[in-house]
């Protein structure tokens, strides 16, 4: 078992277009023809596209007068992030923070 992922959000972000989706709504809420008009694909197939996001906890939709609004909800992402913190190995993480915060990376690269 995975814990509190849930295979819905595996499943979500498996196909690319809902993860071009997904990237579109981070940024600011779109309608479904804002989203369509961005892709190959059918208003319809969109709005499948979006169920299945929103069914995975990803997105949230929000009415705005005649229109849905759909935004991503950064706590659905919550759990997966931190699923996926368990394979990235500690030391790394500190060497990540370290290298983008500049802390005593020259001097470990002084004393080799």
């Amino acid at each position: 078992m995975l814990g509190t992922v849930s295979e819905a959000v595996f499943h979500a972000l498996a196909d690319p277009r809902r993860r071009a989706i997904l990237r579109l709504v981070r940024d600011q809420p779109r309608s479904v023809n804002d989203i369509a008009e961005k892709f190959d694909i059918t208003q319809q197939a969109i709005s499948l596209h979006l169920k299945v996001l929103r069914d995975a906890g990803l997105v949230a939709v929000h009415p705005h007068g005649q229109q849905r609004l759909y935004a991503v909800r950064p706590e659905g992402l919550a759990a997966l992030r931190d699923f996926l913190a368990e394979f990235w190995p500690e030391h790394l993480q500190r060497l990540k923070h370290a290298v983008e915060s500049g802390d005593q990376v020259a001097e470990t690269a002084d004393a080799d």
